[in-house]
């Protein structure tokens, strides 16, 4: 197994490399994730998105995302790859690969680590739409996504 499991990076994402970190011989399932950039958010057009990270606590907070796995999918193998600078629509912005002995716990434990990344690990990203960008801090999007669009020109908050 490749001992870089958890990168953020300014280059595109191999998916294919992220899961060759994870395939182990007694594994019988991977499970992937593809996070993309998407155009429409509740009906607003997005042009791109640009994500920052604090790069050291990133990755740490990634391997503290491998412990908690560790102790609810033992034979679980995480691998992680989030991508900062400018991205596209339909670009990758994070991929996730599990490897487990089966199905089940692949998907599930793949679930986990995504909502535990919007949960802890510091990532930022900045929408661009028609009318305006916004910074969103706030990982799990709690802030009312209407609320946090600024025009462009304005000052951030």
């Amino acid at each position: 197994m490749d001992e870089r499991r958890f990168e953020i990076t300014d280059q595109p994402i191999s998916v294919e490399e992220v899961t060759r970190k994870v395939t182990r011989r007694e594994c019988g399932a991977i499970a992937t994730f593809i996070g993309t950039v998407r155009e429409l958010t509740e009906g607003k057009r997005t042009l791109k998105l640009e994500y920052e990270a604090y790069k050291p606590m990133a990755v740490k907070m990634f391997a503290e995302i491998e412990r908690e796995v560790k102790e609810k999918w033992p034979d679980a193998a995480l691998a992680i790859t989030h991508r900062i600078g400018v991205l596209e629509i339909s670009d990758a912005a994070v991929v996730i690969a599990v490897s487990t002995p089966h199905r089940k716990a692949a998907y599930e434990a793949n679930e986990y680590v995504m909502e535990r990344i919007k949960q802890i690990v510091p990532i930022w990203k900045k929408e661009y739409w028609d009318d305006g960008t916004a910074w969103i801090g706030d990982q799990l999007e709690q802030v009312p996504y209407r609320k946090a669009v600024k025009k462009e020109g304005e000052a951030d908050d």
